[in-house]
Formats: structure tokens, C-alpha cells, sequence
């Protein structure tokens, strides 16, 4: 594994979203964040991921970069003090511990809905930005490429992805096997609160595209609408919204606002109608059933789902853990053999100086015909020659012994130690 891959992580498991919104940053801010990394550290390999439950850097470096880092956030962000973000940063300096988290991280463990595939998407675009700034080397190239591959096992081998394992996920699968058979579904989302929000939010990840907001308090609708790339109307129109839509969903509370059994018959119900309820206390009248063409879904039945998916999710982990140890073994041999190739191409320049001495000395006194076939033969020496120390270095790499022998190689041939 490379000695100096580090990992500073603030994450919603010990950060309050009030600090969590402090230090995040959209695209413009991970970009210019690289950038002063680059100008201020001596760091390479660095990756900066943020989202609305973690603000994470990784690194490569012989030194701890942490603080600096910390710092270059708070003056991305425009605050000069970092006491009050300081202690939720957690430190992870050991580097197979940190792998394993980018790992945890790409692959949805850590989420706070376990298995969310969203996060992957969100790492595959903060490599690319690592890429384009020219903070990616190999080694942060071969274990992105790693995660995505493992992903892809994970994906195709459990059931770690299966089902909708949260509410607002869950709302929108069942969304989205009610109106299967419609054509451009409009679909209005009452209340524009947390659970409101997610619901809007994981809309975006969905085929539909005909969501209505509305809100009493309007410009929440307008600010959502615009963040989810839906529609805002006003609040004196939901009666009417409601008359409109194909599947209308609440998460007012029912003691603020209800819809009752009498309202909609009156309104008249000509196709299938579906309502979702998910605030507490209940805002949608369960007797709606009762006129034809309406279905009525509550909380518990879409949290039932969600619970379901999850269940089936955490009882996979253990085969997930399992698939990433794989990789992560797979990894390291790699990271090893990285770490010995300098010394093998330092052998091999050794006996090349070796063999063109030799060369010199002999090669004058000899035809054209003859020198062909002295450099052809002293070549193909020389490359079975290396091939041997090669070969049992690699296996050396998957014993986790390669630095002995490396070591052997230097002081027998007389290598610089600190390029090898």
C-alpha cells in the first residue's frame, strides 16, 4: 500500500448540517480548492469530494497536511477562523485504513442510506476534476478504477442495491410503478419540508419530469423548484393543482391542511388518481378509496418498502466487505510492485551499463554482420537476466515480502537507495 495516502474526512456522523453546510462545496469550490492545494502543498494524488453529507480531501504526502488543508477550505468557503469546524475533521493518516474508506465511501457503506448509488456518481465526477487539474497520478488513477470495477462486481454478485431504502427513494419508486402506463404523468408535491425535499430531490433521478411544487410559503416552492428542476405555483392554487394532477403527494401536517373524501368527489374523478401520504398526522382522508379510480398510499406502507430494501441491503454487507478485501488485496500487490519497479529499472540500467562497456571494449575489432548478432545476443541475456529477479518480486509483492529483496538487490548492485 503507498505509505503516504491520507484521508480528512467530515462527514454527518460527527458533524451537526449546520457545520456540514459550512464546509461544503459545489463544483467551482472543489476545483479552486485543488488548485491551492497545488499551490500551497506539496501534496499529489488528491481528490476533494463534497456533498450535502461529507466534505472529504485525499491525499498523497510525506507530511500531514491536514491543517493546511482545513485552512484552504475556510478561505474557500470566506471564514478566516477554522476553531469552530476544526474538531469534527477526522484524521485518518494510516493508508490501507484510508483506501478502505474511499472504498466504504464509493460503494454507498457510509451513506446515510446505506447502498445510495447517487455517491458513486458524485466520486466519478470529483476524479474527473482531479484528473483535469492534473492532481491524479497513477496511483489515484488505479484506485478509482478499482472502486468503479468493484462497484460494477458488487452490483452484478448482491442485493446490496436492490429497493428503494429510504422514504423519499421509496416514494419515488412507488411513484413510479403507479403511473407505469401514463402518458407525461404530472405528479404535485405538497409541503416543501425535509422529507418534501428529498422526495423532490430523488425526482430528478427519475424518468418523471412533470413535478409540481406548492407551498404557503411560496418562495420555499420557488427555491426547490429551481434546485429540482421542477414547477412552483402558488398555494392559492393547490385545490386546483389537486384536480389537475395524476399523483399528488403530502408532507403538510393533517392538523394544517387536509384533503378530504367530500372535496375530491366533488371535484370529480374521470381517471386513476393516486395520493401518497406521508406526513404525520395524516393530511389525506383514507376514505378516499371509496370513489372509484382513487388509491390512497400512507406513510407506513411506503416506509415498509424502505425498511424492506434496507433490511435486505445490511444483510448483504457482510458479502460486499467481503468483495472489497478482495480488491483491496488486489490493490496493494499493485501498489508494491509500483514501489519496486524503480529499483528493477535501476538494475537493468546497471547491467545495460555493464553490457555496453563491454560492448566498447570488443565490438571494434569486429564485422557488421558479427556486431548485429553480439548486441542481439548480449540483449536477450541481459533480459532473461532481469526477468528472474522480476518474476520473484512480484511474487515477493503478493507475499507482502518485496522489501527485503529490494534491499538485497540494492546493496548487491549498488543502487541509490533513495530511488529505489
Amino acid at each position: 500500500m503507498q505509505n503516504n495516502f491520507k484521508a480528512l474526512t467530515l462527514s454527518y456522523k460527527h458533524a451537526p448540517i449546520n457545520v456540514r453546510e459550512a464546509v461544503a462545496l459545489n463544483e467551482i469550490g472543489c476545483r479552486n480548492l485543488l488548485d491551492k492545494i497545488r499551490e500551497f502543498t506539496d501534496a499529489q494524488d488528491v481528490l476533494v469530494l463534497s456533498t450535502c453529507n461529507r466534505t472529504e480531501v485525499y491525499y498523497i504526502s510525506e507530511k500531514e497536511l491536514d491543517q493546511a488543508i482545513i485552512k484552504l477550505i475556510a478561505m474557500e468557503r470566506g471564514f478566516i477562523s477554522t476553531k469552530k469546524i476544526t474538531p469534527y475533521f477526522k484524521h485518518i493518516t494510516d493508508p490501507e485504513l484510508a483506501v478502505q474508506h474511499l472504498f466504504y465511501v464509493g460503494l454507498g457503506l457510509e451513506s446515510q442510506v446505506v447502498g445510495d448509488m447517487q455517491i458513486l456518481n458524485q466520486v466519478k465526477k470529483a476524479y474527473q476534476w482531479s484528473a483535469e487539474a492534473n492532481m491524479a497520478g497513477p496511483f489515484l488513477h488505479r484506485l478509482l478504477h478499482t472502486i468503479f470495477a468493484t462497484n460494477k462486481q458488487v452490483f452484478n454478485e448482491t442485493s446490496f442495491f436492490d429497493g428503494a431504502a429510504s422514504v423519499s427513494y421509496a416514494t419515488v419508486e412507488l411513484v413510479e410503478e403507479l403511473i407505469a402506463d401514463l402518458v407525461n404523468p404530472r405528479v404535485l408535491m405538497i409541503g416543501v419540508g425535509e422529507i418534501g425535499a428529498n422526495v423532490c430531490d430523488n425526482f430528478q433521478k427519475s424518468t418523471i419530469n412533470n413535478v409540481v411544487i406548492a407551498n404557503r410559503t411560496h418562495h420555499k416552492a420557488q427555491a426547490l423548484a429551481e434546485k429540482t428542476n421542477a414547477t412552483a405555483v402558488y398555494w392559492e392554487n393547490v385545490w386546483e393543482e389537486i384536480a389537475q394532477a395524476d399523483v399528488v403527494i403530502s408532507s403538510v401536517p393533517g392538523d394544517c391542511f387536509f384533503i378530504s373524501k367530500e372535496v375530491i368527489a366533488q371535484q370529480g374523478v374521470t381517471t386513476p388518481k393516486f395520493f401518497l401520504d406521508l406526513s404525520m398526522p395524516r393530511s389525506i382522508d383514507s376514505t378516499l378509496e371509496e370513489i372509484a379510480g382513487v388509491k390512497v398510499y400512507n406513510v407506513d406502507t411506503i416506509k415498509n418498502r424502505a425498511s424492506e430494501a434496507l433490511e435486505m441491503r445490511m444483510a448483504a454487507i457482510p458479502q460486499v466487505q467481503q468483495i472489497i478485501s478482495a480488491a483491496m488485496v488486489e490493490f496493494s500487490t499493485w501498489t508494491r510492485e509500483m514501489a519496486m519497479s524503480p529499483a528493477l529499472q535501476q538494475f537493468k540500467s546497471k547491467l545495460e551499463e555493464i553490457r555496453q562497456q563491454e560492448l566498447n571494449r570488443y565490438m571494434k575489432n569486429l564485422g557488421e554482420a558479427e556486431r548485429e548478432v553480439v548486441e542481439k545476443l548480449t540483449q536477450n541475456i541481459l533480459n532473461k537476466i532481469v526477468k528472474l529477479p522480476a518474476l520473484e518480486l512480484k511474487a515477493a509483492c503478493m507475499r507482502g515480502e518485496s522489501e527485503a529483496l529490494v534491499e538485497g538487490l540494492a546493496a548487491l548492485f549498488s543502487l541509490e537507495k533513495d530511488k529505489v
